[in-house]
């Protein structure tokens, strides 16, 4: 029996305030609302499963993210299921290389970031129809037939297909035994959760403690917004976490490359294992200035999050100007393009270690760094992977940590419905969370008084704040009448204003 003809694709703009206690701050991106274009496919088999993905934003852009989503839709409904999986690599390359929209990537931007939805939906409802979690599904997957999901042009003057799949074969050896030891003992990972940029020393120093009584052992601080409080934030750190603990720094982009050596040369006492994303994610020969810089410090250099496709992975690892491989399975073009980058990182011999702080990301990237250990890379040494504490609880299937480790996703069936991915959300959170007007946003809409002062009004927005706009679902912008606006202001202290009908 066939997997059915998609029949139809819905995408959902949803929102959480994470802004409002600082979560996710940084010194890039002080006050992110955590976010997701959340993707839905339907087809026409007897067996009634959807599948589900999703790509990770920060509030504003998400309805950017939606519009390219739908653009996109032409090339995905009607299509069967057998066919797009039978020629997964024609199908990546058909949605990245549609003669229109390729020109406002091409593979990069707002347009991959949907590709990555839509592709991730396909992954999850072809591992539900084969009964089994993602990551299971590529560890049983016949290496040619793996390789056939990548798409090689571009990289093959560093990595081709004939050297993948001899990387594959390799792997076969001893893979039975590191999949029970996956099982059994989970991927080791750090958190982030403790050291947001935006939190006070007390919470820092609660979360940290709380970590270590759970079994943390890595952790990752947010510096480069000011110097002598990075140095301040990493003495409190490396006093709670103590001298055998590791300690990873992130700037997430603040610095030029002068700058970022000198930086992270006046932290070099707290001992970080890494700086992360010190400079601009396109500036691969400034990455390789800081990283040969740094390499007499024993602190290595880390970035991937934000770059863009598997060319610019690429071109880091031939300038040999990263030491960790910071894949993410959003930013990227979902499992077909994040393969055809733990395959590079292996060649060259570059540990990856996943990034994971967003709405969804722990719960995706766990297959992927699963996979990469039982089949592809077959070490642990100096790997771990992101986890951040926030959201799983939207999740039907969320993460499970044991030990400070991820434990493999298992077969769950309910009535047949297993969600392969864990990227389901429950369905309360997505309606009360979608856009900005979901119930979960009244508690923020009534805090800053808007609720009782506009009645009539969907909703308010305080701009350059808190909450923002969906261009798509605002007719009209107003200014706020006057009278209400010095109302509004004594209690927020905030004037630039908007009402939106």
């Amino acid at each position: 029996m066939g997997r059915g003809r998609i029949t139809g694709l819905a995408v959902s703009d949803v929102r959480f305030p994470t802004s409002l206690a600082h979560h996710g701050s940084d010194a890039m991106h002080p006050d992110p609302d955590y976010s997701a274009a959340y993707v839905v496919l339907e087809t026409d088999a007897p067996d009634g499963l959807k599948g589900y993905g999703l790509t990770f934003t920060l509030g504003k852009g998400t309805e950017v993210v939606v519009c390219a989503v739908n653009a996109l839709a032409v090339h995905v409904v009607n299509k069967d299921l057998d066919e797009i999986i039978g020629d997964f690599r024609g199908f990546y390359r058909q949605l990245t290389s549609d003669g229109q929209l390729r020109w406002i990537g091409p593979e990069k931007g707002a347009v991959h970031l949907a590709t990555a939805a839509v592709l991730n939906a396909i992954w999850d409802l072809w591992a539900k129809q084969d009964r089994k979690p993602l990551w299971k599904l590529l560890v049983d997957m016949d290496p040619k037939q793996l390789l056939s999901c990548i798409d090689f042009r571009y990289i093959t003057d560093a990595l081709t297909e004939e050297e993948a799949y001899t990387m594959l074969q390799n792997g076969l050896v001893g893979k039975s035994e590191r999949e029970e030891q996956m099982l059994k003992y989970g991927y080791p990972a750090y958190t982030t959760s403790c050291a947001w940029l935006g939190y006070p020393d007390q919470q820092l120093k609660q979360l940290c403690s709380e970590a270590l009584k759970d079994g943390w052992t890595r952790f990752k601080v947010k510096v480069g917004a000011d110097l002598q409080d990075d140095i301040r934030r990493c003495k409190l750190v490396r006093e709670m976490i103590g001298p055998e603990n590791i300690m990873m720094l992130d700037a997430n982009q603040r610095w030029d490359v002068e700058e970022a050596i000198e930086w992270v040369n006046k932290l070099a006492e707290f001992r970080p294992l890494w700086i992360e994303e010190p400079t601009s994610p396109d500036d691969i020969l400034g990455h390789a200035t800081i990283s040969k810089a740094l390499a007499p410090l024993g602190i290595g250099v880390a970035t991937g999050e934000q770059c863009h496709n598997r060319v610019i992975f690429k071109q880091f690892l031939q300038a040999q100007a990263l030491n960790f491989v910071q894949v993410d399975s959003c930013r990227l073009g979902s499992v077909n393009e994040n393969l055809s980058v733990l395959l590079m990182a292996k060649k060259f011999q570059v540990p990856v270690c996943p990034h994971a702080g967003g709405v969804g990301l722990c719960e995706l990237v766990q297959h992927l760094i699963i996979f990469d250990y039982i089949s592809v890379s077959g070490s642990l040494q100096n790997r771990m992977c992101e986890y951040v504490d926030h959201l799983h609880e939207h999740f039907k299937y969320p993460v499970v940590i044991k030990n400070a480790s991820y434990m493999p996703p298992q077969n769950i069936f309910i009535q047949y419905h297993h969600e392969s991915c864990c990227q389901q959300l429950i369905r309360p959170s997505k309606r009360d969370f979608f856009n900005l007007k979901g119930p979960g946003w009244n508690p923020v809409r009534s805090a800053l008084c808007f609720t009782t002062l506009l009645s009539g009004w969907d909703y308010c927005v305080l701009l350059s704040s808190i909450l923002v706009p969906s261009i798509l679902d605002c007719a009209i912008c107003l200014p706020l009448p006057t009278e209400l606006k010095d109302k509004v202001s004594s209690s927020t202290g905030h004037r630039n204003l908007y009402i939106f009908q």
